[in-house]
């Protein structure tokens, strides 16, 4: 009989990791107000209701800002590589690698996912076009 598989991250990330292990792009979304947030907390920063879930999100948006990082700082992220602050059509922002192609600010993106050994997969962001 296999082993069920651990949970990742703390309490309030878990449902997060679970869902990308799925490949499924999730984020927090506030009952109260419609409000989606990226980074997890158990209530709404918009308005300070605690009726949040976790929701299925679209998994596309808008390159914000970006930078070409050209330093190695992990094994996982062997430089040059672009990392990019994306706004998801729902409204949040996250910080992201942008892979399979070259971009520009204004560039429309779509989630993907980076495999990592003993982790749930990354979500990392491609232009829409792009190889996948």
């Amino acid at each position: 009989m296999a082993e069920p598989e651990a949970e990742f991250g703390d309490p309030l990330t878990a449902p997060f990791w679970a869902a990308a292990r799925r490949r499924e792009f999730v984020i927090r979304r506030c009952a109260g107000c419609g409000t989606h947030t990226y980074i997890p907390r158990p209530f709404c920063l918009a308005c300070g209701s605690d009726d949040v879930a976790w929701v299925a999100a679209k998994g596309t948006g808008t390159i914000y800002s970006m930078t070409t990082v050209r330093r190695t700082a992990s094994p996982q992220f062997a430089a040059p590589y672009v990392n990019a602050i994306v706004e998801l059509d729902e409204g949040p922002r996250l910080l992201t690698t942008i892979v399979d192609g070259a971009c520009k600010i204004g560039d429309r993106v779509r989630v993907g996912w980076r495999e990592r050994e003993k982790a749930p997969p990354l979500p990392v962001f491609s232009p829409i076009g792009a190889a996948r």
